[in-house]
């Protein structure tokens, strides 16, 4: 994968924060009330209010001169830049710099629109989403499009180097997306064309273009459905980040799409659906008022609401962490207790059920059983979380899908899954790149079915085309076989957004899957799971027999 940072992917994490609105308060009315209180302001006329005082000049959020967290009762130029980037967004918030209720709630539905831990507390996911995803910077346009030039090179500030940034900061490069190629930019392009072997220039022309849509993951749900950068109305046929962003907000409602990007029989029908039960013309095209309902009280009913983990030895997880916390620690917990066979909902909250697996935990490893993780349960916790180093060779085909479905619920982020670069010789945490192959090759060298790694589709692709490797292209796959797809077609698996993981059944054109990298079909974060898929859907799939 070349040079991997660690700046953390938003995770589709949807809250379960009390809603302080009335009940069935469109996102449209919320809007028009934000925006009225605004100009009430402007004009001296709020009841009870002074005149309104002139907010602090807007900073950049990312810059040193902003706190790591921007968080409620915060007054400051930072505020102000949260503030306008929010209503970018759609927000309507008054711009007055101080960091109150409503900015609170908006980031909130933010967080929740745009698949991040919803936490209310803008840090660097957060930060980062909000250039990448319209914010301040031009709209993102494919390099490969006639809007863009052969040659991109410092200077030039267009949507073109908006899109630039985005995928550098996906091959791991920590900068801002702000649309201007300027020197970290240019620095950042240098290092990626050097970690992938092209000519170290500073300028992105055909052959790094290609390397950098060399990428691993799935269609972005990073995309506001009421943004300039989707069409008015989404119908039936479309395909895009757009299409993602429905599915995973209908899925947000209670049903089941696969988010592929792809706008299918299975979505017109969820849309159908969403219509009828919210009172609207059952037409399947998505337009504002399907738009703002599938916005209104977003992120306050239900999911699970986990925060992202959090390494349970890092200096921001307590020395003790006992019943009635909630944090990303707990996440941490949660999904480690898990994989020593507890069977617990990953949200974040050490409630009865989380005590009462510590406590098992403890008993079964021969330690004081008081409910409490303190260093001796965190040692233990991790203890059996580093994979074999030397697994048995040969003939484990028969095992892929066995040890890849005992990974099912394994939270992306976590110590478990971030683990699993241990196959490619990374050590980085899985919210940092996309993994999904890096997956593959874990569950091949843990049954020693093949000793092939890599971190990117097409080189699996590649090698089974190829007959390498004890890999081979076959037509009739069976339990256990790995399945390659590629989202935007052409069967060539090398334009970018592509993906992999194990075949678990097969029945006609319809089969299932355990894919690494792939979100919670039940809602919540990235991480292992089992997904529903087909050979006559929009997308190719090509399946790869490991003997």
């Amino acid at each position: 994968m070349g040079r991997l940072g660690t700046l953390a992917r938003a995770e589709d994490v949807n809250s379960s924060h009390q809603d302080q609105r009335r009940p069935g308060t469109p996102w449209r009315i919320r809007i028009g009330t934000y925006a009225a209180t605004a100009a009430m302001v402007s004009a001296g006329i709020v009841l009870g209010a002074g005149p309104a005082s002139a907010a602090p000049a807007p900073v950049r959020l990312t810059s040193a001169s902003c706190p790591a967290e921007i968080v409620q009762g915060q007054t400051s130029g930072c505020v102000t830049e949260l503030q306008n980037l929010l209503n970018t967004h759609g927000a309507g918030l008054q711009v007055d710099g101080q960091f109150g209720s409503a900015t609170l709630y908006a980031v909130r539905e933010y967080q929740a629109a745009t698949a991040i831990a919803v936490d209310g507390r803008v840090g660097p996911a957060t930060k980062s989403k909000l250039y990448a995803t319209g914010g301040s910077a031009p709209a993102p346009i494919n390099l490969n499009s006639s809007s863009c030039p052969a040659n991109l090179v410092q200077g030039a500030k267009s949507g073109c180097v908006t899109e630039l940034q985005r995928l550098l900061i996906h091959h791991g490069y920590s900068i801002d997306v702000d649309g201007d190629f300027g020197s970290g930019t240019a620095s950042a392009v240098r290092s990626f064309q050097s970690d992938h072997g092209l000519t170290v220039d500073g300028q992105v022309g055909t052959n790094t273009k290609r390397e950098l849509y060399d990428t691993d993951e799935s269609p972005s749900t990073g995309l506001d459905l009421r943004s300039a950068s989707c069409p008015a109305n989404i119908v039936e046929g479309q395909s895009g980040g757009c299409v993602a962003t429905l599915q995973s907000l209908l899925n947000g409602k209670g049903h089941s799409l696969d988010v592929d990007g792809s706008f299918g029989p299975q979505t017109l029908a969820a849309v159908k659906a969403f219509q009828s039960a919210s009172g609207l013309s059952a037409d399947g095209e998505v337009g504002p008022n399907t738009k703002a309902a599938l916005y209104s009280n977003i992120g306050g009913g239900g999911g699970s609401g986990a925060p992202a983990p959090v390494n349970l030895n890092s200096s921001s997880c307590p020395s003790e962490i006992v019943q009635g916390q909630r944090s990303g620690c707990v996440t941490e917990l949660q999904s480690l207790l898990n994989h020593h066979g507890a069977d617990l909902a990953v949200d974040g909250d050490f409630g009865p059920l989380t005590g009462s697996a510590v406590r098992d935990f403890q008993s079964e490893k021969g330690l004081s059983v008081d409910g409490k993780v303190g260093p001796n349960t965190k040692a233990a916790l991790y203890g059996a979380v580093t994979p074999p180093s030397s697994p048995a060779p040969g003939g484990g085909y028969a095992k892929m899908l066995d040890v890849a479905a005992a990974e099912v619920g394994t939270a992306e982020g976590s110590a478990r899954a971030n683990s699993y670069g241990s196959a490619v010789g990374l050590s980085l945490s899985t919210s940092g790149y996309a993994w999904c192959a890096t997956f593959v090759s874990w569950v091949a060298k843990q049954t020693g079915a093949s000793s092939y790694r890599n971190t990117y589709v097409s080189g699996w692709v590649k090698q089974a085309r190829a007959g390498n490797y004890h890999l081979s292209v076959t037509s009739n796959p069976q339990p256990g076989d790995i399945v390659a797809f590629d989202w935007n077609g052409g069967n060539d698996f090398t334009g970018g957004h592509e993906h992999i993981g194990i075949v678990r059944s097969v029945s006609g054109s319809s089969f299932t899957t355990v894919e690494g990298n792939t979100s919670n079909p039940n809602g919540g974060g990235d991480g292992v799971y089992v997904k529903s898929r087909s050979t006559n859907s929009s997308y190719d799939v090509l399946f790869i027999r490991v003997r």
